[in-house]
């Protein structure tokens, strides 16, 4: 016997005691017999009803909602219009599904759904293309358990998703992609994909033109400037104009020669192969070599000034941060006139190490702070070709500061001066502590 007729039977029994109650109160048995039948039949076509609702609910989906007469017909009807409803969004949901499906699957970018624990809920085909995935098998699967490239773990796993992550795959000889993981929801996120293999390759061989042509330019460039000052040196000499002509080909060929190294250092920054080789950093000792290299550069036409506040060591490349900060220090000497103030500091913010370059200089408008690290970006094509700039310099420095993981800060006022920042991340400062125990 089920639950259903355990508890249909209580009402019976509960009816017989009612009714030899009645009978002895009132001593009228047809009285009680007559109320005893009334609500026997009415017990009768309620228990009726239950049943055949509890006989639907065992299968919602395949029984159709039975009839019902009075009330029970008022909540059957009820019921039914529930039911369509819930099968008209059902099936709503469905089609969006799959319209949602076709829609990605025709997207030219890989697309792949993962729950708070990187699972995959779902992916379309490029996806299953890029990371060699299945569907219908790889569902419900940890993406880190398919897709093992070191570099892509580590990128989820770091949960700093603002920038793209590029990578070669092991599955796919020669495919590059980019990917970038988007935080949808408190616990679902995006994982999108795209094959960038065409744009590195056409990126290589920019690289490897410039590069190639840069280092060609070495050669004639210093014959030229050997020649020249060979000639200006020369003590017959006497023509005005020539020796005029001689010092304008000496100084055009020095800047020519500026251009190719800036161009030869960016082209090596850029390259993806080009890992950075970390040592320990002196800033003291680099900082004085850049602080004297300033002095030079100046003449005595401005007034320097070295502040070090603070003995820790940076976890870095030498060459490159030295080549950083002598940009931002010669730049800083050529957009700054005569007598103008230079003062180079290291401090600490919160644990993090800043060398910064701050100037009396003409000062920079806003709306070009942020165009200023893009290649031979001028804010003043004449006062950069008087300085005789190569607008490489803030490139390479931006170079610089993404390799070690760092920030380039520009704060800037038009007639009050500029300062340039370079702010480093907490896990590259070394005390003076662990550079003696190392």
């Amino acid at each position: 016997m089920d639950e259903f007729s355990k508890r249909a039977l209580v009402f019976p029994l509960t009816l017989f005691l009612c009714s030899l109650l009645i009978w002895a109160v009132s001593d009228s048995l047809p009285a009680t017999l007559f109320f005893s039948f009334f609500l026997f039949i009415r017990w009768v076509l309620a228990v009726r009803q239950l049943a055949a609702l509890d006989y639907w609910l065992h299968d919602p989906e395949g029984r159709a909602v039975p009839d019902g007469t009075g009330l029970w017909e008022d909540v059957f009807a009820r019921l039914n219009k529930m039911v369509r409803q819930h099968r008209d969004e059902r099936l709503q949901s469905a089609t969006a599904l799959r319209q949602m499906e076709q829609a990605t699957s025709a997207l030219p970018e890989g697309v792949v759904i993962l729950d708070e624990a990187d699972r995959i809920e779902w992916c379309n085909p490029l996806a299953e293309k890029h990371f060699g995935l299945d569907s219908a098998r790889d569902i419900g699967q940890q993406i880190t358990y398919l897709a093992r490239q070191p570099e892509f773990v580590q990128y989820l796993a770091q949960r700093d998703f603002n920038e793209p992550l590029v990578f070669r795959t092991d599955r796919q000889e020669g495919l590059t992609l980019s990917v970038k993981l988007i935080a949808y929801s408190a616990s679902k996120k995006l994982l999108t994909s795209r094959d960038i293999t065409r744009f590195e390759h056409i990126e290589t061989m920019r690289r490897d033109f410039v590069a190639n042509v840069s280092h060609e330019l070495r050669t004639p460039l210093t014959v030229v400037n050997g020649f020249v000052e060979t000639l200006s040196d020369m003590p017959k000499l006497d023509n005005d104009l020539a020796r005029r002509a001689l010092s304008l080909m000496g100084e055009q060929t020095l800047r020519m020669g500026r251009l190719v190294e800036d161009l030869l250092t960016l082209s090596k920054l850029d390259n993806a192969l080009n890992a950075l080789h970390e040592e320990t950093v002196k800033t003291s000792a680099l900082l004085r070599t850049v602080y004297e290299e300033g002095l030079t550069l100046s003449s005595e036409k401005h007034v320097l000034r070295l502040e070090i506040e603070s003995d820790c060591n940076l976890l870095g490349n030498t060459e490159e941060l030295r080549s950083a900060f002598s940009n931002l220090v010669s730049n800083a000497i050529r957009y700054t006139p005569q007598g103008g103030e230079i003062t180079l500091r290291l401090q600490e913010k919160d644990g993090q190490p800043i060398f910064s370059v701050k100037d009396s200089g003409l000062g920079i408008a806003s709306k070009h702070i942020p165009r200023l690290t893009e290649r031979f970006y001028r804010v003043d094509h004449s006062r950069s070709r008087e300085t005789g700039g190569t607008g490489l310099g803030l490139a390479i420095v931006k170079h610089v500061t993404i390799r070690h993981q760092a920030q380039l800060a520009i704060a800037s006022e038009e007639g009050k001066g500029s300062t340039f920042s370079i702010v480093f991340p907490a896990k590259r400062r070394l005390s003076s502590q662990e550079v003696k125990a190392a």
